[in-house]
């Protein structure tokens, strides 16, 4: 009788692959783009002093010592720029800070405020810009222009207006990576639980393929059982018969070990692969079922009507071959001298109808059901009492419905499987 195998506890859910080092390339391919840009902010920076000294911005006058620690104030701090992925905002303050004497840092301080709008919330982004404004008003009011004269909010309102863009551009920039990073997470997330899921897969298949074979077991162990009761009950046989009924034993137990081996090599499997696993039963192994039935004892005749039987499913085979096998166990198992007729017909697009009759033969016992006694005046083979309890299941798991009802000369057995059509080309 089928006796469930519990499934392996399933593995957590591990968690996303974290982000892979960054390579040696990419560092230095970054290491000379901020070469770059601070060489680009140098000479912008150098661009607008020169400007200025040429009174192309206006007649503001410094002396030449405030002009000379501007440049060098642009030359040391410009360099700042490649620390700004990692502390944006200091390096965005103390370059907008120096801009209170120095012009030649404006360009850098631009970017050092465009680096926290692309990397901090907007309150690092408010103070960077406030600091920026401050410095600049503060400029101009130490270096006034003789020619202009704008009040100082009109001063702050172009900075303001110069920042803006800046801002804007590295929120876009922010969002965008924050938008790239959660659908990174959420892509490794799901290949993740994918992965999960088919490990989950492969461990309930191979809990199922146990299953499927502790079937077989059950078939092999009762067949053993049945002729060690013969043997028991008559002693006094002819020594063919003992000799007949010993080699069944011994070639069924041999074949119960072999299963036995094959359950545990399954269920110890990494994974249940279409080379390495057990081949599973099919409509064309049903005449052998038949004939190892009736070499065990059992009148058994097999009618089999399917219209392209390899065209089946392999759950529906798989579903039918059981549903025989089950027949003919408690056939065998509880009305044993019973003949049994094993019907088998369906089609594609319809169902499989199988029946299992068993009818006593004349001075036969009566039929006992999947619960009755074995052999007359002797025990029966044990059995856990639910051999139809799990074949109603697997049946009910395939869409079908299993039925049986006991006869006045014996007992039937029947089951109905959906075959879906095929699928059109």
């Amino acid at each position: 009788m089928p006796v469930p195998v519990a499934a392996p506890p399933a593995p957590a859910p591990p968690d996303p692959s974290p982000r892979a080092p960054r390579s040696w390339g990419r560092t230095a391919l970054r290491l000379l783009g901020d070469l770059a840009l601070v060489l680009l902010c140098l000479g912008a920076g150098l661009a607008l002093v020169g400007a200025e000294l040429d009174g192309a911005l206006g007649a503001r006058v410094r002396p030449d010592a405030v002009v000379f620690a501007d440049l060098l104030l642009g030359l040391l701090l410009t360099p700042l720029l490649v620390l700004r992925r990692r502390w944006p905002l200091p390096v965005a303050s103390v370059l907008a800070v120096s801009t209170v004497v120095s012009a030649s840092v404006l360009a850098a301080s631009l970017v050092a405020l465009f680096s926290v709008a692309a990397r901090r919330s907007w309150r690092a982004v408010a103070i960077a810009t406030a600091v920026l404004a401050a410095a600049s008003l503060v400029y101009a009011r130490l270096f006034p222009d003789p020619a202009v004269r704008w009040p100082w909010w009109a001063e702050v309102l172009v900075v303001l207006l110069l920042a803006a863009p800046v801002v804007g551009w590295g929120t876009y920039a922010r969002t965008r990576r924050e938008l790239l990073e959660s659908l990174r997470r959420t892509a490794d997330r799901l290949r993740a639980e994918q992965e999960w899921r088919a490990e989950q897969a492969r461990v309930l298949e191979r809990a199922r393929i146990a299953r499927e074979m502790h079937d077989v077991l059950a078939h092999r162990i009762s067949a053993v059982s049945l002729h060690a009761g013969a043997l028991a009950f008559r002693p006094d046989s002819p020594p063919e018969a003992v000799a007949a009924a010993a080699e069944t034993i011994r070639s069924s137990s041999h074949a119960a070990l072999e299963d036995l081996r094959e359950i545990l090599g399954v269920l110890r499997a990494d994974e249940v692969t279409g080379a390495g696993g057990r081949p599973q039963p099919r409509l064309e192994h049903l005449p052998d079922l038949v004939a190892d039935s009736a070499a065990l004892g059992v009148d058994a005749r097999l009618a089999l009507r399917v219209e392209d039987p390899d065209a089946a499913p392999e759950a529906v085979q798989r579903t039918v071959y059981r549903i025989v096998q089950e027949g003919l166990t408690n056939i065998r198992k509880h009305a044993p001298g019973h003949r049994a007729d094993v019907v088998v017909e369906g089609a594609a697009g319809g169902e499989v109808v199988v029946t299992v009759t068993d009818r006593a033969a004349p001075g036969s016992a009566p039929a006992g059901g999947s619960g009755g006694s074995g052999s007359p005046g002797g025990p029966g083979v044990p059995g856990a009492g639910f051999g139809l309890v799990g074949l109603g299941e697997r049946v009910a798991l395939a869409g079908g419905r299993l039925e049986h009802e006991r006869l006045p000369d014996g007992f039937r057995l029947s089951a109905r499987v959906p075959w879906p059509g095929r699928v059109p080309a």
